[in-house]
């Protein structure tokens, strides 16, 4: 009987060593995202559209905050960056966690990176799976000294790849070679001389924390000038067509103070139909420039209480 119990635990052992992977399976990253229902990479990663990706950049840090509160996520927003130059850009979270370096951990990391085909030290791993529009976002624990994940020899090869910026919860280096990487941005907690030491990576494409933010693979990076917001796939397109809406209900505001329609109060204050009968007509005679399709604006309105 011990002899059999013995087996079943070895056999056990076996199966879940077989199965260890740096990168979770395709169900558990469905686990992770199950809110999500459009299209998704070969790993399982939510894959918004480009062309929301391309309208969430026009909008602000605090009109995607707004919707997404709304919605009861309140830890996705973190600050206090210190960046190359004040280049926003936008992507799909290509998530990363770093532990400090404990010996046995590091060799059967290595071993089974090794083992899935993985070149080089760990660092390199998430960058050679960057896709367009990717943004590599990092838990490195803070660590800046001996925590640079990345020189300019890398952000030559993470710009290549991906076209947007990187976050890391650590360190960069060459902050002069980084900066003459045309359209690339790092969002760090700093910049050192030092070179990598004494980390690992433990995980890619799985949640992580940075700062105040939780972070999942596939969230939709806006970086801007203030901080970055870590938006959920399933949110992007209401975050866009909310934040494209106050834009325009704004400018027609705006465009009413400085002729003299209305005053501050009117349009400050709840609108009456007066306003909203002038704003509609304002939309019609503004069409060919609305951020959005006229037929997704009026979809948008019906459930609006303005």
């Amino acid at each position: 009987m011990k002899k059999l119990i013995l087996l079943i635990a070895v056999l056990i052992g076996a199966s879940q060593i077989s199965f260890a992977q740096i990168e979770p399976s395709k169900e558990m990253m469905e686990f992770y995202t199950p809110k999500w229902e459009g299209e998704r990479d070969e790993s399982g990663r939510p894959i918004v559209p480009d062309e929301l990706l391309d309208r969430l950049l026009n909008l602000s840090i605090e009109e995607a905050w707004g919707v997404i509160r709304n919605e009861g996520y309140h830890n996705q927003f973190d600050g206090g960056w210190t960046t190359i130059n004040d280049e926003p850009f936008v992507g799909r979270a290509l998530t990363v966690q770093y532990s400090p370096n404990r010996p046995e951990i590091k060799e059967q990391i290595e071993a089974l990176g090794k083992e899935e085909g993985r070149i080089g030290a760990s660092n390199s791993w998430p960058i050679d799976m960057l896709k367009e529009r990717d943004v590599y976002v990092a838990d490195g624990f803070g660590k800046v000294i001996n925590g640079t994940l990345i020189g300019d020899n890398l952000g030559n090869s993470i710009y290549a790849k991906s076209k947007t910026g990187v976050v890391f919860d650590a360190g960069a280096r060459d902050l002069e070679g980084l900066s003459k990487i045309e359209g690339f941005n790092a969002f760090t907690r700093g910049f050192d001389p030092s070179f990598i030491m004494e980390m690992t990576v433990t995980g890619i494409n799985v949640p992580i924390r940075i700062g105040r933010a939780a972070v999942l693979p596939g969230d939709v990076v806006l970086a801007k000038r203030e901080g970055v917001i870590f938006i959920p796939p399933h949110l992007v397109q209401k975050v866009v067509i909310t934040g494209e809406f106050i834009g325009l209900r704004d400018k027609f505001g705006h465009q009413r103070l400085r002729e003299g329609v209305y005053t501050p109060g009117q349009i400050d204050g709840k609108w009456s139909d007066e306003i909203k009968k002038d704003f509609l007509a304002w939309l019609d005679e503004n069409e060919d420039s609305l951020p959005m399709s006229r037929e997704e604006l009026d979809e948008y309105m019906k459930n609006r209480t303005w």
